[in-house]
């Protein structure tokens, strides 16, 4: 039997194998003449092409960044002994621990939270004058001296190198500074040289384990997770090869992202980032020069590139914290001199991947710190947990914008007031008011 098809058009376009047709009503002279059954094994044959939309394209996935993903970050003191690690430590946080002249004076380390500098706080306390203000702070920790042969357990190395793998990143201190009085662990000044024995000894201990970590994987012999096992040990054979390069971990910006979650679960030393001060005497930081500066700027070049290098003056600085505010800012006019400590801080924050994010009020103005790359819901949980389980939105505007417009009014007239979702990354610099609603069941 005859089949009839009946075809309704909707000015779609009709190919007939290499001529197109474009409807355009449904009068008869208007439709193409139907293929019947003489004719159908024709070479002339009518089809209908459906254009669909295009697929949405999934997201690259974000290649994770080396270290914890916390908001509570740790940044350790390093160095040889007698270099101005206490000194440092003392007048960055307030604190009075022993500063003797001689080696191992510290033994257990010494941690504190120093506030955060930023200009940025200070102008919305000035705008808001709240009856609350709290800055984000740093949690710095000061660590014993190493020594050569540390990794092999001289001088208590291996207890402290041990408080070392137990931070996230690292304040390198180098001793720049002639002092008779100051007795140097090798019995010299060479701050180049300082740089090779911690360096070195921070990567053997990284070989040890290394080894150590490649030999339990090996001993596994029915591992819970086969997939996850191969891959770990995978990482491990890479890692291992880079350390025995002498190449320190984190100069390597071609891991994978399974390579850096096993590098984030293992926490090698070298792959924590540093930044390097240079401890020069009062006389060489107020004239800004000494003869060790280009020396240690060209290792750091050559070794770690990109890593930061600030010049410092500990026995300024002991003498800035004695003085009233006052006299301080006398002082630092007639002399022509600035303490390094809030650059230090700074750049120690941002060396551990750590930003910051504002809530602001009459009622409270405070910095909340957070690891770059945190989503809204991980922001809000900054706050406190029950914000990150009951996230609804976060009500955003930036700083810039705000500083610029001059009030939060004028900035939602300007349209820049904008709400986001669970998946906005919080940027530096944002001023966030949070919404959520944590019910009953929530909190089962």
């Amino acid at each position: 039997p005859r089949l009839t098809a009946i075809y309704r058009w909707y000015s779609i376009r009709s190919v007939v194998f290499g001529s197109s047709y474009s409807g355009s009503s449904d009068s008869e002279a208007s439709r193409p003449s139907l293929p019947n059954r003489e004719s159908s094994h024709s070479k002339q044959q009518t089809g209908i092409i459906i254009i669909m939309p295009p697929k949405k394209k999934e997201e690259p996935a974000t290649k994770p960044i080396l270290g914890r993903f916390k908001s509570n970050l740790k940044v350790g003191v390093v160095g040889l002994p007698n270099v101005g690690k206490s000194t440092l430590f003392n007048t960055i946080s307030g604190c009075a621990i022993p500063a003797e002249n001689f080696p191992f004076c510290t033994i257990d380390p010494n941690s504190a939270r120093v506030n955060v500098p930023d200009d940025r706080f200070n102008w919305l306390v000035d705008m808001y004058k709240p009856k609350s203000a709290v800055p984000a702070f740093l949690e710095v920790t000061d660590i014993a001296g190493l020594i050569k042969g540390a990794a092999d357990g001289e001088g208590l190395g291996n207890a402290f190198l041990s408080h070392i793998q137990a931070v996230d990143g690292i304040f390198h201190v180098v001793r720049a500074f002639e002092d008779a009085d100051v007795v140097h662990v090798e019995d010299r000044v060479d701050p180049v040289e300082d740089l090779e024995i911690i360096h070195n000894e921070l990567r053997l201990k990284d070989l040890e384990r290394c080894r150590a970590e490649k030999e339990r994987l090996a001993k596994a012999r029915q591992p819970a997770n086969k997939g996850e096992h191969k891959d770990h040990m995978e990482a491990c054979e890479v890692v291992l090869e880079w350390l025995e390069a002498g190449k320190d971990i984190r100069h390597n910006d071609n891991w994978t992202i399974k390579q850096i979650e096993w590098l984030n679960v293992v926490q090698f030393i070298s792959a924590k980032p540093v930044v390097y001060l240079v401890n020069l005497s009062e006389k060489d930081y107020q004239r800004k020069k000494n003869k060790w500066l280009p020396k240690v700027h060209a290792w750091i070049q050559e070794h770690a590139p990109g890593s930061p290098m600030i010049p410092f003056s500990g026995a300024l600085e002991q003498s800035l914290a004695d003085m009233p505010e006052d006299e301080r800012k006398v002082y630092c006019k007639e002399n022509e001199v600035a303490s390094a400590l809030p650059k230090i801080i700074q750049t120690g924050f941002k060396a551990v991947n750590l930003i910051q994010f504002m809530t602001a009020g009459p009622d409270e103005v405070k910095c909340w710190q957070i690891r770059e790359g945190s989503k809204a819901p991980q922001a809000a949980g900054a706050i406190h947990t029950d914000f990150e389980r009951g996230f609804i939105c976060a009500e955003v505007m930036h700083f810039d914008e705000l500083k610029e417009l001059g009030s939060e009014s004028a900035v939602k007239a300007a349209g820049k007031y904008r709400q986001e979702g669970k998946g906005y990354t919080v940027l530096d610099g944002d001023v966030i008011f949070f919404k959520f609603n944590v019910t009953a069941s929530k909190k089962k």
